[in-house]
């Protein structure tokens, strides 16, 4: 592997080399955490989870669970109504 120069922008944005990019996987929207070390900057790629996939993948868990306890639609409004009720 080469040793790339890279530019800082106006806007302070460094562009990673195409061959560092491909063989770490990174991808456009990617996130990293910089860390400040003596004389430069580590990038740390990390993982943010989906807020919509997690919650999907929640009440999937959650509805086969039911189904498996014999919980109907009925019981969870009952049960809202009860709660509600508890707390007034």
């Amino acid at each position: 592997m080469d040793i790339d120069l890279v530019k800082m922008s106006p806007k302070g944005q460094l562009v990673v080399p195409q061959e560092i990019r491909e063989k770490g996987g990174f991808a456009s929207g990617d996130r990293f955490v910089p860390f400040p070390i003596k004389g430069g900057v580590l990038f740390k790629k990390v993982k943010i989870p989906d807020v919509n996939s997690e919650f999907e993948n929640l009440s999937s868990e959650i509805e086969k669970q039911f189904k498996k306890q014999g919980v109907s639609p009925n019981d969870v409004d009952e049960a809202v109504k009860w709660a509600r009720q508890k707390s007034s």
